[in-house]
């Protein structure tokens, strides 16, 4: 099993707030949990409102079965198009994906 792990520092963007974009985020990737199959698990949790503003503002905690379907997953259409509006909202990006 793979957990792949992706946080971001979100902006204001688009007339939006950091928060409302994260808002937005989390109902955006719905459409990813759901459309993409080799996905077993996957949410997206938002930093606290309490919590320092240096924190990330969002992150994916996603699982799969194989590197394989991490792969797969990274090209889906569904999670392309989730990719292209987190371009135009992030400031920065942290990555990990380990074997549990």
């Amino acid at each position: 099993m793979i957990k792949h792990i992706v946080m971001f520092k979100l902006r204001e963007a688009d007339g939006r707030s950091e928060y409302e974009n994260a808002l937005e985020a989390q109902k955006r990737f719905e459409a990813v949990i759901n459309g993409v199959t080799q996905m077993k698990k996957g949410k997206l949790v938002i930093n606290s409102k309490d919590a320092p503003g240096s924190n990330y503002t969002i992150a994916l905690i996603c699982d799969f079965e194989t590197v394989d379907d991490l792969n797969a997953y990274q090209v889906h259409p569904v999670h392309k198009e989730f990719g292209a509006f987190i371009a135009n909202i992030k400031e920065s990006r942290a990555c990990i994906d380990y074997e549990i």
